[in-house]
């Protein structure tokens, strides 16, 4: 039986301006995306069991890098650059969309993408655009619905329902999970943990199929 991953042992390891300044192409890591005040730093941090270990800011854009944090065996997380919300001059903006798009489209060793959406405003512009991004590469995406105790128990069962309705006559069901999150209150966290081990113990066993014998 193989071991459960012990997220609490993330560490940061490094952050890097662009793809080839990340570290060696090699293991898995998973990545988090989202809007800068959708709650990414909030969510590794719930995750890891350490809250000071992704910057949180009031000022939603201070995460300007691609920061990595190492959970040990070759598995990282990845918190990647918020988009949409920061007030930056738009040249930034353009260089932060370049450097994100480059990691996502060549990053061998990525194998699977959380996007968080605040609940209350799920599917904007942005969030459409990565999803296209990602069900065109066939990358598996995972979207929390973050900040779910800022509603009732109805209204977030109502909204996990549309968007997994969306998900469905898009078609694209088969590769989008969809499910309610609060890191205040760590609700969804264990239906969580079970989708990022899913895909970093699939890495694993790939890996273990592709040595040669003998």
């Amino acid at each position: 039986m193989q071991k459960t991953i012990d997220f609490r042992r993330a560490e940061f390891s490094q952050s890097a301006p662009s793809l080839a300044q990340c570290p060696p192409d090699e293991g898995a890591e998973v990545a988090f995306a989202g809007r800068s005040n959708a709650g990414k730093s909030s969510a590794i941090n719930a995750l890891t069991g350490n809250s000071k270990l992704a910057r949180t800011s009031k000022t939603p854009g201070r995460t300007q890098l691609i920061n990595f944090f190492e959970l040990g065996e070759e598995r990282r997380l990845v918190d990647l650059p918020g988009y949409g919300y920061a007030k930056v001059p738009l040249e930034t903006k353009q260089r932060w969309q370049r450097h994100l798009s480059e990691y996502l489209e060549k990053r061998e060793s990525l194998r699977g993408l959380v996007l968080l959406m605040d609940i209350r405003h799920p599917l904007q512009e942005y969030d459409t655009n990565l999803l296209n991004w990602a069900v065109q590469a066939e990358m598996p995406v995972h979207i929390l619905l973050t900040k779910a105790d800022k509603l009732k128990s109805g209204q977030r069962k109502n909204t996990l329902l549309q968007v997994r309705q969306h998900m469905r006559e898009a078609e694209v069901d088969d590769l989008v999970s969809v499910q309610t999150f609060s890191s205040l209150k760590k609700e969804g966290l264990a239906e969580f943990v079970v989708v990022l081990e899913g895909w970093l113990r699939d890495s694993e066993e790939v890996a273990s199929a592709e040595q040669p014998e003998g």
